[in-house]
């Protein structure tokens, strides 16, 4: 039988690290794609030791800068022939960043990392994706997205790459939302871009699960205090890596593309109404995501901003 490969963004710590150790346990080749490989050696140690499976590879990525992106694809290709499996999982969130930054190509650094970034590997991927036999890709959603079932909730499509940085409020809180909100346009405009290669792309709406150390550390005081208190009561990553997996190697997801999964694994639909008591059930519900998302314009002015940004000169 021959070996399948899953390629996992952000996989040395959170959901992501839970997600490498669950794919290696179950006898697939992981490639942990990570940023900082000094931190990342670590978890990759850690999950070959745990597993005791040698077939977890490390190799550098940092998805906000289009330059290693494309250095990532070059060093995977020459030493992998296919991809059966790329699973989006690294995201830029900065909790109490106050500073609007830029990737290195000069883009708002959320959406670089949670969007572009992402939309760029999968394209620069799809041909090694297209020689599988079953090729999946899931990109990692959030619950922030509800935001947008608020009708004046826009995407500043204008502010992507700093024009208005100076004079206009930046909340990297709002950047994170819009950027997974974009992430979601974009995974349904992929899946029909990619279904005449039978590759099939998903996405998971991420709920909340207990944070890492890592990740509170990064964190303001008060953000800090409160995050220890939740992780009390929040899940393990472990129940959303089950979740990648599932998505990723069920028979019973392997038609399907398109689509956004809830932690339940239930297929949300795009929401009837947006008013009245049905909004207060779109918003507290996990079965709706905003009408926002299935905008025509919308779509079209973030998918010809992709297209932009990602050319190469």
């Amino acid at each position: 039988m021959k070996e399948k490969i899953v390629v996992i963004t952000g996989a040395n710590s959170g959901i992501g690290k839970a997600a490498a150790l669950k794919f290696a346990a179950e006898g697939y080749r992981v490639v942990m794609a990570c940023r900082n490989l000094t931190i990342s050696k670590a978890a990759q140690q850690e999950i070959i030791g745990v597993t005791d499976r040698a077939q977890v590879d490390l190799m550098e990525l940092d998805v906000s800068s289009f330059a290693s992106i494309r250095s990532f694809r070059a060093t995977f290709k020459a030493k992998y022939p296919y991809l059966d499996i790329l699973i989006h999982n690294a995201a830029y969130l900065n909790h109490g960043e106050k500073a609007y930054k830029l990737s290195p190509e000069h883009i708002e650094l959320s959406f670089a990392t949670n969007a572009f970034g992402p939309y760029l590997l999968t394209h620069l991927l799809a041909d090694h994706l297209a020689k599988s036999e079953d090729p999946r890709v899931l990109n990692a959603c959030t619950t922030n997205i509800k935001h947008f079932f608020d009708p004046k909730r826009n995407i500043e499509f204008d502010n992507l790459r700093g024009e208005y940085r100076e004079t206009r409020p930046y909340s990297v809180y709002k950047m994170y939302g819009d950027s997974k909100m974009a992430f979601l346009m974009l995974t349904f405009k992929m899946a029909e871009q990619f279904k005449s290669q039978g590759i099939k792309v998903n996405a998971l709406q991420i709920n909340r699960v207990k944070l890492s150390k890592e990740t509170i550390q990064k964190m303001s005081p008060m953000f800090r205090m409160l995050a220890k208190l939740q992780n009390f009561t929040n899940p393990l990553p472990t129940g959303m890596a089950d979740n990648y997996y599932q998505l990723c190697t069920s028979q019973d997801y392997k038609h399907a593309t398109g689509l956004l999964f809830n932690h339940k694994r239930e297929v949300v639909q795009p929401s009837i109404s947006e008013k009245g008591f049905a909004q207060l059930k779109n918003i507290f519900g996990s079965r709706n995501y905003p009408q926002y998302a299935i905008d025509p314009i919308q779509v079209a002015k973030l998918w010809d901003l992709c297209t932009e940004l990602t050319a190469e000169d």
